[in-house]
């Protein structure tokens, strides 16, 4: 059974973007509901950041694969989000038009934005060291798992500062790899609360759907129901990102084939490696 699986947010886009009508669809529907032109990558709106821009990209490009997908007659059994893949998903789903998950990409992500005005945070991406070492380097400098993605595949997020120094320790304590990504605000941590009052209005400005395909959640593998999207949208800036334990209970529900829906191959190769460790015991 086909899984759709729904990336969050690229790290860069392409250097050639589709030329076909699907994209042309969703890139005019991109400038004129959230005011972002990904052909001349430019805002036209005073809050837009780097990162906004990469996430309504990414957006856009699970959205166009979608489309792909679902016009060559392959169709979704399960749904997987991880991160910013919900909005797509919910689209993915019918839970939410296409329009609508651009829009709600673009208000969070300024929302949040706000966070980095004031402060600076970073993504730590830690490869190589297992959880219980790791969880240990966070509590040391203060700063929080934000994904976990296999059992050595991990992401901190935090002041950054703060993420410096658990990149530093982590690579004395064996990591093969440890790189900082600056970011808009800390997701995926407690610290998101700051702007809860403001998201919980936001994502309380959309009338969802149920979910036309089962839509599996990263925090507590469970399936998502219209009356609890909203709420899911917010816990899920405050807690960690599960994949591994997503993707193994997607394989047990009965998922087989595994479609990263939208630009780059990193759940795919998340799933690659999950897949050996499991084989190795």
């Amino acid at each position: 059974m086909n899984c759709f699986m729904f990336p969050g947010q690229p790290l860069f886009r392409s250097d050639r973007l589709p030329e076909d009508d699907d994209w042309r669809e969703l890139a005019n529907l991109c400038r004129t509901h959230a005011l972002f032109d990904l052909e001349t990558w430019t805002w036209h709106r005073s809050d837009g950041t780097d990162n906004v821009a990469l996430q309504l990209y990414g957006v856009v490009m699970s959205l166009y694969g979608a489309r792909l997908l679902k016009r060559g007659g392959v169709k979704p059994g399960f749904v997987a989000e991880h991160s910013l893949g919900i909005y797509p998903a919910l689209a993915c789903c019918g839970s939410l038009p296409e329009v609508a998950a651009l829009e709600i990409t673009c208000r969070v992500g300024c929302a949040i934005a706000e966070m980095g005005r004031t402060g600076r945070f970073a993504l730590g991406c830690v490869v190589g060291l297992t959880l219980e070492p790791l969880l240990a380097i966070a509590e040391n400098h203060g700063v929080y798992l934000a994904n976990h993605n296999t059992c050595r595949h991990f992401l901190l997020s935090g002041e950054r500062v703060a993420i410096d120094g658990a990149m530093a320790e982590a690579v004395d304590s064996g990591a093969f790899s440890a790189k900082i990504f600056p970011c808009d605000a800390p997701l995926h941590t407690p610290l998101m609360a700051e702007r809860e009052s403001k998201l919980r209005e936001i994502f309380a400005d959309y009338c969802y759907r149920e979910p036309a395909s089962p839509l599996m959640n990263h925090i507590d593998q469970k399936y998502l129901p219209a009356r609890e999207l909203g709420e899911f949208m917010m816990r899920e800036l405050l807690l960690p990102v599960h994949w591994e334990r997503t993707y193994r209970a997607l394989r047990a529900a009965g998922a087989g084939h595994f479609l990263e829906v939208g630009g780059g191959d990193s759940l795919k190769k998340y799933n690659r490696w999950i897949d050996s460790q499991t084989s190795r015991h």
